[in-house]
């Protein structure tokens, strides 16, 4: 499927000018005095660290900061000239979700459109090449509180694209994806650029995937300076250095150590030897209502997995496998349709083998859960008392200034959460999660939106758990993790269960 020139907006210009931005109650600017200008139809990669400011110039660059995002703006920010908004602009949000505005696939990737007035015939003709040109597996009555945050994040992708922007701006497009998934978005953004020349903005941790598919490379410090505007080969031969030190994933460098973290953070409160928890013969059907009436959807089919205390156990496969409603289910957050999740007898003590019917703060005190969407487990608007909560209910010490310095967090112990980058919160969620000093541990993607050194930090945090007589258990796309720590995996393969490996 193609998609023509005459149908698309006229690519459009970017500037920054002296720009700079502060978030609401936060001490620290998250982009400070960028100055770059981008030319109708170039294609740039911005990237950088771990809260280097790459999401909020993509904010930024749609007009969203200072409207639907409070804070303090310097400088000033023009699209051929204007305030954003005057253009139609294609943007991906980092966290997909937050960009859902309908029930069904179809009508959220219509949305777009209708705004912009297309006539309705155009409107579901473009729905249907979006969808088709990102892999998008379902049809366009797809509830879309079904879909798993890698089909959420190519459904956000077909509406940026049914737009048919002449600016494309994209966080993290295939950040959820497996391999085969993100090598189809990267091919169906490369097409959409080259047959409508729109200007494409992409902001990524990993370079290598990109740089054959832009003009130019952009990069920021930690502290939202710009410190690189390069061609794609100058920006990895005279920089190397500065992008290393920088954390950036480069090509050929092989994964980092993971950074050392004290057992005492990582001790389980109780401990229990061998196969701690079990899925056996599981299958979940999950069921959900729309103007459409009830839809029933097979989740999971006779899984088996075990976790075994000091292991490392990793569920793979395909976008929409189902690996982040076995994690769920194996937290006691699901109830089986049939099948069961049991639990040692040590672990449960006297509650009962089936984890889903202990009570909430039973749960917490043994499992440590860290959910795809990190936001979705905040309590606290600061920092400081998000790595609290968890241990404050249940009566246990946590040094928190000690594990914030470990994940990188310590200079924001006081900010909102809501106002962290991608990475930035799952590191906080995945602390949270497990300062408490849980049994098991429970992971969904917790590696996405990391540069090495943040991805070092959490790859540490999961080692030391392991080194404690912890049981991991993660759910996860990232091969530099599976190939650095994971013991073993349970390959899911959608609606049929998995197999072991």
């Amino acid at each position: 499927m193609s998609v023509t020139p005459s149908e698309s907006g006229r690519p459009v210009g970017l500037r920054f000018e002296g720009f700079g931005w502060r978030p609401a109650g936060s001490r620290r600017a998250a982009l400070s005095e960028v100055d770059l200008s981008v030319d109708a139809g170039q294609r740039v990669l911005v990237t950088g660290p771990s809260g280097a400011g790459k999401s909020t110039l993509l904010r930024a660059a749609a007009g969203l900061l200072g409207t639907d995002i409070e804070g303090d703006m310097s400088g000033r920010v023009l699209v051929d000239g204007a305030a954003p908004g005057t253009h139609p602009i294609g943007l991906l949000l980092q966290n997909p979700t937050d960009a859902i505005v309908a029930e069904s696939v179809g009508r959220d990737v219509a949305f777009g459109p209708e705004n912009l007035g297309v006539p309705r015939e155009e409107i579901w003709r473009r729905v249907s090449e979006a969808l088709e040109l990102v892999g998008f597996p379902y049809d366009h009555h797809t509830p879309t509180r079904t879909l798993s945050g890698g089909e959420t994040q190519r459904m956000a992708l077909a509406g940026a694209l049914a737009l048919r922007p002449g600016l494309l701006l994209l966080d993290e497009p295939t950040a959820m994806l497996d391999p085969d998934s993100a090598g189809v978005v990267r091919r169906a953004v490369a097409a959409v650029v080259a047959a409508t020349g729109a200007t494409l903005v992409v902001a990524e941790h990993r370079l290598e995937p990109w740089l054959d598919r832009v003009d130019r490379v952009l990069v920021l410090d930690a502290d939202g300076r710009l410190i690189c505007d390069d061609t794609p080969v100058g920006a990895v031969t005279r920089n190397w250095l500065a992008l290393e030190r920088a954390g950036l994933w480069l090509p050929g460098l092989p994964p980092p150590r993971p950074v050392p973290v004290s057992a005492d953070l990582a001790r389980p409160s109780q401990l229990v030897s061998g196969d701690v928890m079990c899925a056996e013969a599981l299958q979940l059907r999950l069921r959900t209502r729309s103007l459409r009436g009830a839809r029933e959807q097979l989740a999971l089919a006779g899984v088996d997995a075990t976790l075994t205390s000091g292991r490392i156990h990793a569920f793979i496969g395909r976008s929409g496998a189902g690996k982040s409603t076995l994690v769920a289910a194996l937290a006691g957050l699901i109830a089986p349709t049939s099948g069961a999740v049991r639990a040692h007898p040590g672990m449960a003590a006297g509650l009962g083998e089936h984890p889903h019917r202990w009570r909430s703060r039973d749960l917490a005190a043994r499992l440590g859960w860290v959910p795809q969407n990190a936001e979705h487990s905040f309590v606290s608007r600061r920092l400081v008392d998000e790595v609290r909560a968890t241990s404050d209910r249940l009566g246990r010490e946590v040094d928190v200034p000690a594990v914030l310095e470990t994940v990188g967090l310590g200079r924001l112990a006081t900010a909102d959460p809501y106002r962290l980058s991608g990475g930035e919160q799952r590191r906080l969620a995945l602390v949270a999660a497990l300062v408490h000093r849980p049994l098991v541990a429970l992971l969904d993607e917790p590696t996405v939106g990391q540069d090495r050194h943040t991805w070092a930090a959490v790859v540490g945090w999961m080692t030391a758990l392991t080194t404690a007589g912890c049981a991991v258990g993660v759910a996860t796309h990232d091969e530099d993790l599976l190939n650095s720590v994971v013991a073993e995996s349970t390959v899911l393969v959608a609606g049929r269960g998995g197999d072991r490996r």
